[in-house]
């Protein structure tokens, strides 16, 4: 089997688990936030990067590779660790969450679904057995099956007909996948905020033996105590020898959050996407660099980190970069985001192996601002 997964520890006050994911790219601890490098490339960094920073696998989009530069290519360029020059393990998401939250124009089918190119306009078509020959032509370690993504909130009987769509794709999927002993195929489990149809997808989708599974469906607008509440009765639901993925989620408190519930594997924009903006994470909340009130803070951008940013570069001239639109300016903030995750889910690691990760998270939520009123979050 090309994905295997070993758990190592199960943390003795919250049920947290901490484990090993073993990929043809080598191995990685678990719990695991993963970059997002949508186009192959994780935006501003390069391979070496992240892996100096500590980024044992990456996640890449299989809409937009489809789309450009198209997966012939990247199956002639040798696949796509050898096209982006990454040593690493790579997960490739199947392209649904795109299909259905890109385009506005689009027609669900048993077949597939009939949808727009967000770029030029034409019209595409997207099944479980093209997303499958895609992900095998691009060769990432993790493959993820084809599945609807509802929006929230949605009725109970539309989820249901989605949840049932999906566990037929999902066995489809299976069908069609040509490299099982090079490429593990994870099922995703759907279902909104119903438990029953939690049950109902986590029973279906156990049933055909994945290598791994993906709770979906949540990060996609609601409230956290929702998020955290299907977590708790759907991450039971979920075999104990098989890695679990939460797919989406990247801010500090939900990747605890998530953990404490037994949740392997993560991934989000996030960090890439509001280090644009100028907006970093810091150990002691949320730091917004651009703002005037930094021009003249020679202080790196959180004292308690130990990143090649921190080390290097202050606030104030990081500002200076982000304001005037240069591009290393991005570069700083990104490694900076990124690596402070990283950081917190090997602090996350060790809390799990030292039977506190209860006890970690109320030290990190008071630190960070979280149990203040009107706390800023991401």
């Amino acid at each position: 089997m090309a994905i295997t997964y070993e758990l190592i520890h199960t943390c003795k006050q919250t049920g947290a688990r901490y484990g090993k994911v073993h990929t043809p790219h080598g191995s990685f601890e678990t719990p695991m936030f993963m970059p997002v490098g949508t186009l192959a490339t994780v935006k501003t960094m390069s391979p070496e990067e992240l892996e100096r920073m500590g980024a044992p696998i990456i996640l890449s989009n299989t809409y937009h590779l489809w789309l450009r530069p198209g997966e012939d290519i990247v199956k002639e360029a040798g696949g796509l660790h050898k096209f982006m020059n990454w040593d690493g393990s790579i997960l490739t998401d199947s392209g649904g969450f795109q299909v259905f939250s890109l385009s506005d124009l689009r027609q669900i089918e048993e077949e597939g679904v009939h949808f727009r190119n967000h770029i030029s306009g034409e019209k595409l078509f997207l099944s479980p057995e093209k997303a499958m020959r895609i992900q095998n032509d691009l060769g990432a370690d993790i493959m993820m099956a084809f599945d609807e993504c509802p929006p929230y909130p949605a009725e109970h009987k539309y989820m249901k007909d989605s949840v049932e769509r999906t566990s037929r794709w999902a066995e489809r999927c299976l069908e069609a996948h040509q490299r099982p002993q090079d490429q593990g195929l994870f099922g995703i489990i759907q279902g909104g905020e119903y438990e029953d149809l939690r049950r109902q997808s986590a029973q279906d989708l156990t049933s055909m033996d994945f290598p791994g599974y993906a709770v979906g469906g949540l990060s996609v607008g609601e409230p956290k105590d929702v998020m955290n509440r299907v977590l708790d009765f759907t991450t039971p639901l979920l075999p104990n020898d098989k890695p679990r993925y939460l797919m989406g989620v990247g801010s500090p408190d939900s990747l605890i959050d998530g953990s404490m519930r037994g949740i392997d594997m993560f991934d989000c924009v996030l960090p890439t996407r509001i280090a644009r903006n100028g907006t970093c994470m810091t150990s002691n909340g949320r730091l917004v660099v651009r703002n005037a009130k930094f021009a003249r803070d020679f202080r790196p951008i959180d004292e308690n980190c130990d990143c090649h940013t921190c080390r290097n570069y202050s606030r104030a001239y990081i500002r200076h970069l982000v304001k005037a639109n240069e591009t290393f300016g991005f570069r700083l903030t990104t490694y900076h985001n990124l690596y402070f995750l990283l950081k917190l889910m090997g602090q996350v690691r060790e809390a799990i192996k030292e039977d506190r990760l209860g006890d970690f998270r109320d030290e990190f939520f008071e630190q960070y601002g979280f149990n203040k009123p009107n706390a800023k979050n991401f």
